[in-house]
């Protein structure tokens, strides 16, 4: 598959001239979900689900479908039906031609005082996971991993200790448009230099939005 890194927390995928489109935010390009054939949303915070963005997507393509946990579906199954599908922990699926698995129930604690609300995690031709705003781990070796490298819900050295735990071959950054240019070989002194493994010994490598890599 051919992976696409897109603004903040959203990636695009595409195999046999299909698309597959992870989490279009706000912080995201509009263009990154143009031509999707599959929409996946992890939860409901803007930087992963912009409603206006999913809406003109469908509207554009009668053929675009999405699927996603019951918070996002409900304000979006009534105008399009059959075509936005609620999806949980465990569920399996496939969309533009990949065969999807869902990990993971709530998004990772952001303070104790706000409510945690629900989030699931998509593991892709059972190769590479997109966590959304978790540190879950699937109940199967993941070859690529997605890590979220900075959130107000996280500090490194728990997503050092995340990547040891998934035990990846290979990471990359999402979650980072909140980082400055200067953030970025900070924090590579422990996830790991371009392409090189870190203190979690996988190799790791930050896409800049809009390149590309063949996995």
């Amino acid at each position: 598959m051919k992976l696409t890194k897109k603004g903040h927390a959203c990636v695009r995928l595409e195999k046999d001239g299909q698309v597959l489109v992870i989490d279009p935010g706000a912080f995201t390009e509009p263009e990154a979900v143009a031509g999707a054939d599959a929409l996946l949303v992890t939860h409901e915070h803007f930087d992963h689900f912009d409603e206006g963005r999913l809406r003109a997507a469908l509207e554009a393509d009668p053929r675009t479908a999405v699927w996603t946990l019951r918070s996002v579906a409900e304000q979006l199954s009534a105008a399009f039906p059959g075509r936005v599908h609620t999806v949980g922990d465990g569920d399996t699926f496939t969309a533009a031609g990949f065969d999807i698995q869902v990990h993971g129930e709530l998004h990772a604690v952001i303070h104790p005082d706000i409510p945690q609300i629900t989030n699931i995690g998509f593991l892709v031709d059972g190769a590479l996971f997109h966590p959304g705003d978790a540190l879950t781990v699937p109940e199967q070796p993941v070859e690529t991993l997605l890590i979220p490298v900075h959130a107000p819900w996280n500090k490194l050295s728990e997503v050092v200790d995340y990547v040891r735990e998934v035990g990846p071959r290979r990471t990359y950054d999402i979650h980072d448009a909140l980082l400055s240019d200067l953030a970025h070989p900070v924090y590579g002194r422990m996830l790991g230099p371009q392409g090189l493994p870190g203190l979690g010994g996988a190799e790791h490598t930050r896409l800049t939005p809009g390149e590309s890599v063949s996995l």
